[in-house]
This record gives structure tokens, C-alpha cells and sequence, in this order.
């Protein structure tokens, strides 16, 4: 009988909404996403059975019906357990408690009918289009709900329809009572790190916007591999992890680092292998047909969407507010555009999310003309920011209020309970796109002094500082850059004591810089400790080197053993400093090592300098190899280097391979070269055929290195273009040279575009020399302008290379900075102008 009533309770609160509502049943199906079956099923009053529970969800979320309520209902009709009855022990709650739009999903329309005075509007969501991912998305589900622990990211620009996506893909699971949590509160990174552990099976993970909780390392590698321990943990199974990420951030985490440099994404990267799926921007032809044939059945959504995205395919974009964001944007008044640029060169520049009214209001004074700044009234700021925060057709706002929420955890917790900053005020954040607009559209220009002078008052977050620092930095706003950096590290931020030292050591504060340096070990960076006992050592310092060294060791930094076993070694101490290198290399920086023997050698102990090559070689270090080979080749042991050499070969060396090549070179074994080259074409090894390439260059053997040029071009490697294009333009056939640079321009390679230029520049089109030069440095070629820059300076246009010099400052040229030194040695005011001498202690 319980059950029975609860059946009847729910089929009549669902029938008095209907008719509250003024909705026919048609209009409903529509809007809440549903099938006209479903909807004529769950209004049954003879139903053998209640609807599902995502049924019941989304009609009470159309009708405007209490949701938990119904849901109770459809419990107790179905014969299950009431939520109130159910012990929560994992995170999250059941997916059919979910509303779609909590979990970032993008609103899309009101619910027509519903713009009358006093009434607010209710926000749905078309008729779901499924495309060529959802197929794939399905199957990991469909792995999920069989007991097998999936996870899957899906990578595409934005407002292509990934969150919405996800969504409808875990319907699926819903019916079979899996619960779904989104790791948020208090924030992203301090919700995913204290309860990934608690997670249970049958639990969806959703991480959207994943680049909040892997972005960062240290935390990002850690959030990864708590990630990875739940997908692989057979107790803990079955979960699906479900994540969404713009492409620009997926090519950074999965980038391989280059030789030498760190990887602080090498865990994320392991994460992400085999796990993204991209979503494409567009609608294509099958899923146009489709969301055609539901604007004829009634999706008025998309039935407007369908006439303002034409055949482009943009579909999702426009569902979400991309035009209309855009239009905001660009006819905004005067003051409102002002605060909106202020915001996207913050989040460009490195800024959190979160940005503060004060922050925002103050750097967007010089945004203004003079006029337009004339014109403003002692209430502009909040006109500015009230017309801002106006929806855009009730999806998102250009600049919306935002804040991180306070953690409520019982008593006894042991997780720390974070408070708000103190008159820390209310902050802002930026629309998706409005920010992507600003990366794409504003990257050549450098923020006026406003904007410079609001960060230093008025952000706290020393992590934001510290980045606009380096972003003040890399566009030679030199004295910026140092009273942001000093901001950042009077707040212990380690990188930014680190950087503070190695500048105070460079301009001649040794004792300065080692006591900013023993700040930065104190805040876990003890690379500046070595990096200035470096310096004590360039300057004879002997005494001082030794003991900063020691400390950093002792702060664990292998690379000081390195520096130390060098001092000991100058100090004739070498069995010290042998054992020091040793300890370096078994620390894992096998550098040492190799610094040592190369002492060794020039002071002609050769016997003394292989065994150290040796040991350096025993811990893989190919370079080591090189060295040896070098070695035994100066002792006249051929055979033996050509053995060394094939054994740095196989570690990926090009080097050795140009080391191969010259040995039998030297012997006169033409056809050894030949097989060394076609033992290179075999592997498929792009790079080492471009290294081979290039030494073939240096040799004046042109003709074999336009062989391997284009080997490397065939085997995938854009640069090989370049290089190909390099060696035609050299024998002055420009016409030739052009062609295949554009073929590496078609390739992907900004190198493509520094080289026309360089070719149009040579041809007297000085215009189009620049507009490619830019296009090279937006692409990431950032040394191009400066590049072109030099050609005119020799050429003997000095104001149009100071033009270009300009623009390399403003772009973020973080190479050749000497370059710009040498003109400006005080650096440049934001808005272009040369700085006056100034001074800092």
C-alpha cells in the first residue's frame, strides 16, 4: 500500500505542475531533454512502475517542483531506500540529484513564456545532438557500468559542448544508482587532495575544467597520481573519471620536456596517455541533419541557433553565448571595456581566476583615452561592473562575482578550515571565452602602467605576483618586473627569493644576493644557493663558494655536490672531489661526473679523466659517452670511440651520431657513412636525421644534407623544411626557398614564417616582412621580430628596427634579451618609452 500511494502522490504533484506551469506536454519533452515516450510513461496513472529517477529530475526541474521531494517518492514507489535513510560515506551524491547547470554545464535559453515582471526565469537546455565523440564517450560508460574503471578527458576549445557532453553520457549510470562528485569546494585543488582517497565505487569523478586540478605542479602531479591510484586499485573499482580541457592546455601537459630541462607534468602526462578524446568545434553534416530535424519538432533553442550559426557548424558555441559575449565586449561603454581588458590581460599575464574589484577598478584607468576618461563620474566603476555582470541570454556574464566558498568540516576533522582574506573584497571572474578572445586577440600589447601599478597595491595571492613579474620580465619592463618580484618574495614566495638572488648576484650583491638565497632555501628552493656560489666561485671566492655549496647540499640540491666537488678539485683536493661527484651521481646527477673529467683532462690527466667518463657513462649519461669517445679518439683508439659511439647511439645522441659519421669520414669509408645514414633513415629518427643534416652543413656537403632534409620532412618533421629551405636560400635560389617554406608554413612551423619573412625582407617588401615576422612570433617563434629587427638595423633602418625591437618587448621575447639590454639597459616604461636611470637594493 506505501508503495502505491507514493506512486499516486508523484503522479499527481506531477500532473498539478503541468498544469501550473501552462506547458502542453510537447513543450515539456522539449525542455527537459526528454523522449515524447518517456514523458507520456511517467504521466500514467496506471504506471506498473515509477519513472527512473533522471526522469523525475528533469520534470521537476521544468516544472519547478521540489526535486528531492519527488525523488523520495520514486524511491519509496519503486521499493528503494529513502535518501534520508542512506549513510553517505564517499563524496558526492546520487547523478539524478544532480542539476546539469551545478556541474558547469552551460545553460543555453529560458523557458519560453517566462519573461514576465516578478517572475524568474528558469534555464534549460536544448534537445541533446549526439556527435562523433559521444559514440567513443559511450563505450567508456558502457565499461564503467560493466564493472571496469575508465577515464576519459575530453579536449576541445571553448563552449564546444564537453561538460554537456559528459553529462548526457552519464544518464547511463544514473538508472543504476552511481553516485556523481565534483571536487570544488573550497576549491578545486583542496577538495580533490583530501578526498580522492574517499571515493567509492560506482562513483562518477568529475573533474571539468581540468586544468584547475592538474595545472600546478607540484599539486597537479600530485591530484595525478592520486588520480591514477584510483583508476588502477582494484578495491577501490569500478569509478569513471570524466574531465574536459582546452587544447592548449592538453599540448602543454603531454609535451615531452626538452633534453635537460625539467618536467614538471611528467606524471599528468602518464595520466592523460591514451585517455583524451577531442571534441571538434563544429556541428558536422550528420549532426547538423540532426539538430535540423529537432528544430522542426519543436527545439526552439536550436532551431535559433541553427539560423545564426549558418553552415559553419559552430553550433555549441552559439548555444552558449559566444556572439553575444563577443558583441558585449565590443560595444561596451568606455569604462566597462576598460575593466574587461584589465581582466583579460590579467588572466593572460598568469593571474588567478579570482579577480579583485580593487585590483580591477584601478588598472583600468589608463585603458581610457583621455576623452573618454574626462567623461567619467564619481560612480563609474559601479556602472561599470553592475553592466558587466548582466547575463548574456541568461547562460553567463561577461564579468561575473565569484569567490572561493569557506570549508564546513565537523570538529573533529584534522583538514585545516580555510577563512576569507580579510578585507580582501569581492573578486571577478572572466567569461571562458572573453579570456580565450583576450589570449588570442591581445598577445602583442603590453599593459599600460595602470595595470602594473593596481597588481603591485592591490593582489595578495604572491603566486600571481610572482607571474606578473616574469610577465613584466619577459616584455623588458624591467623596473616592474623588480618591485613585483620584490613584492612576491617580501611574501616568502620561493621562486621569486630565487630569482630576486640570482639578479642581486649578477648586478655585483654577492653578500645580498646569499642572504635573499638562504630566504629561497628556507621557502624549499635551494637552487639559488648554488646558483650564487657559482658566482663566489667566478670570482676567486673560494672560501664563500665552498661553504654555500655545502649548504645547499646539505639542503639537498645534488647539483651543489656537483659545484663542490669542482672547488675541491681547483684546491688539489682530488680524492674530496672524486668522491663528491661520485655522491652527486649516485643522487641521481651524474654531471658532476662529467665536470670532473673534463678538469681532469685539461690538466692532462687522461687516465684520471676516462675512468671519471667511465663511471658518468655507467649512469647512462650519453653524453658522457660523447666525451669518452672524444677521449679515446684523441689517444688514436678509433675502433674503441666507434664503439662508445654506437652506444650513445642507441640512447637517442645525436651527437654521437654526427661523431659516428666524422670517424668514418676520416678513415675514408664512404660506404660506412652511407650506412650510418641509412641506419639513421631506418630507425625513422626525424631529429637525429636533422642533427646529421646539420653537421653535413657545416662540412659543406650540401647535397647530402638536402638528402636528409627532406628524409626528416617525410618522416613528419616540419623543422627539416626549414632547414631545406636554409640551404636553397644560401645558394641563392629564393624562389625555391620560398616554395618550401611555405610547405613548412602549411606544416605547422612558425619557422616557416620567420624564414619568409627573412626571403620577403630580402626582396624589398618590408611590409610583408613584418606582417610575417608577427605571425612567426604569435605562432611561438618569439625571437622573429627581433630577427628581422637585426636585417634592419644592417640594412641601416635604424627607426624601423627600434619599431620592431618595440614590438619584441611587447610580444614577451624571453630570448636575446641581451639584445634589448644593450638599448634599453634600464628597460621600458609600459607604454613604450625608454626608462629613466633608476636604482634597487
Amino acid at each position: 500500500m506505501e508503495r502505491e500511494a507514493a506512486c499516486a502522490e508523484l503522479h499527481k504533484r506531477l500532473t498539478d505542475g503541468l498544469a501550473r506551469s501552462g506547458l502542453t506536454k510537447t513543450q515539456l519533452f522539449a525542455q527537459a531533454g526528454l523522449s515524447r515516450t518517456t514523458v507520456q510513461e511517467a504521466f500514467r496513472a496506471d504506471g506498473m512502475a515509477p519513472p527512473s529517477a533522471a526522469t523525475v529530475a528533469a520534470l521537476a526541474r521544468v516544472l519547478r517542483l521540489p526535486a528531492d521531494e519527488l525523488l523520495d517518492l520514486r524511491r519509496t514507489g519503486a521499493g528503494e531506500a529513502s535518501s534520508a535513510t542512506v549513510t553517505e560515506a564517499g563524496p558526492g551524491k546520487p547523478i539524478s540529484e544532480w542539476d546539469p547547470h551545478d556541474l558547469e554545464v552551460h545553460p543555453a535559453g529560458p523557458t519560453p513564456g517566462r519573461h514576465q515582471r516578478g517572475v524568474t526565469p528558469t534555464w534549460v537546455l536544448p534537445r541533446y545532438v549526439p556527435r562523433q565523440h559521444d559514440q567513443v564517450l559511450a563505450d567508456v560508460v558502457q565499461d564503467a557500468a560493466q564493472g571496469r574503471s575508465r577515464m576519459v578527458v575530453l579536449v576541445g576549445g571553448s563552449s564546444t559542448g564537453k561538460t554537456r557532453a559528459c553529462w548526457e553520457a552519464v544518464q547511463l549510470l544514473a538508472g543504476q544508482g552511481w553516485r556523481l562528485w565534483h571536487p570544488f569546494n573550497p576549491t578545486r585543488v583542496e577538495a580533490a587532495l583530501h578526498d580522492l582517497e574517499r571515493v567509492l565505487p560506482c562513483t562518477v569523478v568529475w573533474l571539468n575544467e581540468a586544468q584547475h586540478y592538474l595545472g600546478e605542479p607540484p599539486v597537479g602531479e600530485r591530484i595525478a597520481a592520486a588520480v591514477h591510484s584510483l583508476l588502477t586499485h582494484s578495491g577501490r573499482g569500478p569509478v569513471l573519471i570524466l574531465g574536459t580541457l582546452w587544447p592548449e592546455y592538453a599540448d602543454q601537459y603531454t609535451a615531452l620536456p626538452s633534453l635537460g630541462a625539467p618536467d614538471p607534468h611528467s606524471r599528468v602526462r602518464e595520466l592523460l596517455a591514451g585517455r583524451t578524446l577531442t571534441v571538434a568545434d563544429a556541428f558536422d553534416q550528420e549532426a547538423l541533419r540532426m539538430a535540423a530535424s529537432l528544430a522542426k519538432d519543436g527545439e526552439r533553442l536550436l532551431a535559433d541557433a541553427l539560423t545564426r550559426a549558418g553552415t559553419d557548424g559552430r553550433v555549441a558555441q552559439d548555444l552558449a553565448g559566444v556572439p553575444e559575449l563577443l558583441r558585449r565586449y565590443e560595444h561596451s561603454p568606455p569604462a566597462a571595456r576598460a575593466v574587461l581588458e584589465a581582466a583579460m590581460d590579467a588572466r593572460r599575464l598568469g593571474v588567478g581566476v579570482h579577480l579583485p574589484q580593487t585590483f580591477l577598478t584601478d588598472a583600468a584607468i589608463d585603458y581610457l583615452s583621455d576623452h573618454d576618461f574626462d567623461q567619467l563620474t564619481v560612480d563609474w566603476a559601479e556602472s561599470a561592473f553592475a553592466d558587466l555582470a548582466r547575463p548574456v541570454h541568461g547562460k553567463q556574464a561577461p564579468l561575473r562575482r565569484s569567490g572561493a566558498r569557506l570549508t564546513r568540516r565537523p570538529p573533529s576533522s584534522t583538514a585545516p578550515v580555510s577563512a576569507p582574506t580579510p578585507g580582501a573584497g569581492p573578486a571577478f571572474r572572466l567569461a571562458d571565452y572573453l579570456e580565450q578572445h583576450g589570449r588570442n586577440t591581445r598577445r602583442r600589447l603590453c599593459p599600460p602602467a595602470s595595470f602594473w601599478d593596481a597588481a603591485y597595491t592591490h593582489l595578495n595571492h604572491s603566486d600571481d605576483i610572482n607571474k606578473l613579474a616574469k610577465a613584466a620580465q619577459g616584455r623588458h619592463r624591467l623596473q616592474w618586473a623588480y618591485h613585483l618580484r620584490r613584492r612576491a618574495a617580501d611574501a616568502g614566495h620561493g621562486e621569486a627569493l630565487a630569482d630576486l638572488a640570482t639578479m642581486k648576484a649578477w648586478n655585483g650583491d654577492l653578500d645580498g644576493a646569499t642572504a635573499v638565497a638562504r630566504q629561497a632555501a628556507k621557502a624549499g628552493d635551494t637552487v639559488s644557493l648554488t646558483r650564487v656560489a657559482r658566482m663566489r666561485e667566478i670570482q676567486k671566492d673560494g672560501a664563500s663558494a665552498e661553504a654555500l655549496y655545502r649548504e645547499a647540499a646539505d639542503a639537498g640540491d645534488a647539483r651543489a655536490l656537483a659545484g663542490l666537488a669542482q672547488v675541491r678539485e681547483k684546491a688539489g683536493d682530488h680524492g674530496g672531489a672524486e668522491a663528491l661527484a661520485r655522491q652527486a651521481a649516485d643522487a641521481g646527477n651524474p654531471t658532476g661526473l662529467v665536470r670532473l673529467a673534463r678538469m681532469r683532462e685539461r690538466a692532462g690527466d687522461h687516465d684520471g679523466a676516462e675512468a671519471l667518463y667511465r663511471q658518468a657513462a655507467d649512469a647512462r649519461d650519453s653524453f658522457a659517452m660523447v666525451d669518452l669517445a672524444q677521449l679515446r679518439e684523441q689517444v688514436g683508439d678509433h675502433e674503441g670511440a666507434e664503439a662508445i659511439y654506437r652506444q650513445a647511439v642507441d640512447t637517442g645522441n645525436p651527437f654521437a651520431l654526427a661523431g659516428l659519421v666524422a670517424i668514418r669520414e676520416k678513415a675514408g669509408d664512404h660506404e660506412g657513412v652511407e650506412a650510418v645514414y641509412r641506419q639513421v633513415a631506418d630507425i625513422g629518427d626525424p631529429f637525429a636525421l636533422i642533427e646529421l643534416a646539420r653537421s653535413r652543413v657545416t662540412a659543406g656537403d650540401h647535397d647530402t644534407a638536402e638528402i636528409l632534409y627532406r628524409q626528416a620532412a617525410k618522416a613528419g618533421y616540419p623543422a627539416a623544411l626549414d632547414g631545406l629551405a636554409g640551404i636553397l636560400a644560401k645558394a641563392g635560389d629564393h624562389e625555391g626557398a620560398e616554395a618550401v617554406y611555405r610547405q613548412a608554413i602549411d606544416a605547422g612551423s612558425p619557422l616557416g614564417l620567420a624564414g619568409l619573412a627573412w626571403i620577403r625582407e630580402e626582396a624589398g617588401d618590408h611590409d610583408g616582412a613584418e606582417g610575417l615576422a608577427r605571425q612567426a612570433a604569435d605562432a611561438g617563434h618569439s625571437t622573429a621580430l627581433v630577427d628581422l629587427a637585426g636585417m634592419r638595423d644592417r640594412a641601416g633602418d635604424h627607426d624601423g628596427a627600434e619599431a620592431l625591437y618595440r614590438q619584441a618587448a611587447d610580444v614577451g621575447v624571453e630570448v636575446e634579451r641581451f639584445v634589448l639590454s644593450r638599448r634599453w639597459p634600464y628597460g621600458l616604461d609600459p607604454d613604450g618609452t625608454p626608462t629613466a636611470p633608476w636604482h634597487h637594493a
